[in-house]
């Protein structure tokens, strides 16, 4: 028979009363919850963690000292109304991440998905969306209003400019500053990042087939093809990947861009992936 497990809860921390606590919960030292916080099962806060606003963080969750989650946003639009943050499950949030909860005059939400690993001191402000699976080294930082896919990698000391979106599997090299939504599937670095090519390596160890790959990189140099505009070479690529999934993916995120959205491009006289490998 399987035994519950309780909750542990340190004497100097302060649940308020209505906060919402799952089983086998234990919250450490000198940690602050707040009345309309959800904790999942087996959530554990190490010590000298708050948990502000109306914030849910998912089963499984390990949250490390100074880690404030669901304060108010950082947003002078906000008008104080009832707003929220969603941590998915299983992730790990490090010393000194902070994470904010929506603002009322935009999506009034904030959602991080499961499986994330945040490291010391990075941030994700307010409205933003963060796929599955994602990794924010050091002090990666996020403005508000964000969208990063799946899979998403980005190094320590990176700053992403507010509405900036990421797509799935892209890598962010470290002390870049994003300013424009990258496509997935792709590397950037620098300030201001440019596309440095396909995350290859990623994709491998993600397991897409070499075929796959083959095609994806045939779409990049389509679609940052010099002798015509961007959106030409779009509309050549639609017809011309049809048949791959992974490459559709990418050539869908640059046509749903805004009329004022900024795709990030490839770094002058490096359009190219830099693997070289083109077998199928």
């Amino acid at each position: 028979m399987l035994m519950k497990v309780e909750t542990s809860i340190h004497p100097s921390s302060v649940v308020e009363e209505g906060a919402q606590l799952g089983e086998g919960v234990r919250i450490g030292p000198f940690c602050h919850v707040g009345q309309d916080a959800i904790i999942g099962d087996r959530v554990e806060l190490v010590s000298h963690v708050s948990v502000m606003g109306a914030t849910t963080v998912g089963a499984s969750t390990k949250v490390y000292p100074m880690a404030t989650l669901g304060a108010p946003p950082q947003n002078t639009k906000h008008k104080g109304g009832r707003t929220t943050l969603v941590i998915g499950e299983n992730c790990t949030i490090r010393e000194g991440v902070t994470m904010h909860v929506g603002t009322d005059s935009s999506r009034g939400e904030t959602i991080v998905g499961n499986n994330g690993n945040f490291l010391a001191y990075a941030h994700i402000a307010h409205d933003c969306v963060v796929g599955k699976n994602a990794t924010f080294a050091n002090g990666a930082t996020l403005g508000g209003h964000c969208e990063i896919g799946d899979n998403v990698y980005i190094g320590g000391l990176t700053a992403v400019h507010q509405f900036v979106r990421i797509g799935d599997n892209a890598f962010i090299g470290g002390c870049s500053a994003v300013v424009g939504d990258v496509i997935p599937y792709a590397i950037a670095v620098g300030n201001r990042a440019k596309l440095r090519g396909l995350n290859i390596i990623g994709l491998k160890r993600s397991g897409l087939p070499r075929a796959e790959i083959y095609l994806l990189r045939r779409a990049y140099r389509t679609i940052f093809d010099h002798s015509r505009t961007v959106g030409e070479n779009v509309e050549i690529a639609k017809a011309k990947f049809a048949s791959s999934p992974t490459a559709m993916k990418m050539i869908e995120f640059i046509s749903s861009r805004g009329k004022r959205q900024y795709a990030v491009p490839p770094l002058k006289g490096g359009g190219g992936d830099d693997d070289g490998d083109d077998e199928g």
